[in-house]
């Protein structure tokens, strides 16, 4: 329940940054963070068929 409510909080935290953020930012941001994600699926993927 603890782990919840701290998630709960960050998300908060995180999308009032969000909000006060140029909306350029925030769309580079998201892409970065969507680059990493993808890397780091296609890293994963490969590490468990080898």
């Amino acid at each position: 329940m603890l782990f919840l409510v701290a998630a709960l909080l960050l998300l908060g935290v995180v999308l009032g940054a969000v909000a006060h953020a140029p909306l350029a930012f925030t769309v580079v941001a998201a892409g970065v963070i969507a680059v990493w994600l993808t890397v780091f699926a296609a890293r994963e993927r490969h590490a468990r068929r080898n």
